[in-house]
């Protein structure tokens, strides 16, 4: 059985999304602040994380930065934070999704049963029909498939579990421009709930890691009305 920790200081709220994953035959797990849910995420394995933004003692964003340090477990936000700015920050720090309260129950539990079977589908590609000595290494810049990992002048770079999928995609394909839609449904699926903004803020941080200057980038190049390129 799937396991979700649901982050939210509302207790109604957080009931009710319980009541309905349970239903679904998801176990679900509650956490009222901040630092409760992060030490419960550091302590136990959840396969999806619901974050509120504005909770006691540590808020939403916060937490979803440090997950990202070490973990690449889907991370849903649910939250009254409803601006374009609160959902661009959300995706920055490496969430998954974004749903803005009041929010239907039953469309909850569609974007949790799809971001744990595109996470699943992930790590089954990972996993398989890669040889444990493949690399791609393009100037400075050093890519592991199968151990998802990231090196640029063999410094480690904290990559996102979509940050590596879309930097991985877009090497493996080189000189090739590829639209936002193109991303969006390679690397979130045809059936993602989204939209291609998100596909923006990830190229954004992706740069911020790998680039030496961001503002001019070496590998990720943006063809603007088409979309982006990897350049060889």
């Amino acid at each position: 059985m799937k396991k979700i920790l649901i982050v939210e200081d509302d207790e109604l709220i957080a009931e009710l999304e319980k009541d309905y994953l349970n239903a679904s035959n998801y176990e679900t797990e509650i956490a009222c602040d901040g630092l409760q849910g992060l030490n419960a995420i550091r302590k136990n394995q959840y396969d999806l994380i619901l974050l509120d933004v504005m909770l006691p003692k540590m808020n939403g964003f916060e937490i979803c930065k440090e997950i990202r340090k070490d973990m690449d477990t889907p991370i849903i936000f649910v939250t009254a934070k409803k601006e374009d700015i609160d959902k661009i920050r959300g995706f920055g720090f490496g969430a998954d999704d974004y749903i803005v309260k009041p929010f239907s129950p039953s469309e909850l539990v569609a974007r949790v049963k799809a971001h744990i079977g595109i996470h699943e589908k992930l790590l089954q590609k990972s996993g398989s029909d890669r040889d444990i000595s493949e690399e791609i290494r393009i100037k400075d810049l050093r890519i592991l498939p199968l151990s998802r990992r990231v090196y640029v002048q063999e410094e480690e770079a904290a990559l996102t579990n979509k940050e590596f999928e879309i930097l991985l995609f877009l090497a493996e394909n080189p000189n090739i421009v590829f639209s936002k839609n193109n991303l969006f449904e390679k690397i979130w699926g045809m059936d993602a709930i989204g939209d291609t903004a998100t596909v923006t803020v990830h190229i954004n941080r992706l740069r911020e890691k790998i680039e030496k200057d961001p503002s001019n980038p070496e590998y990720i190049d943006t063809i603007w009305g088409a979309g982006y390129r990897f350049k060889l």
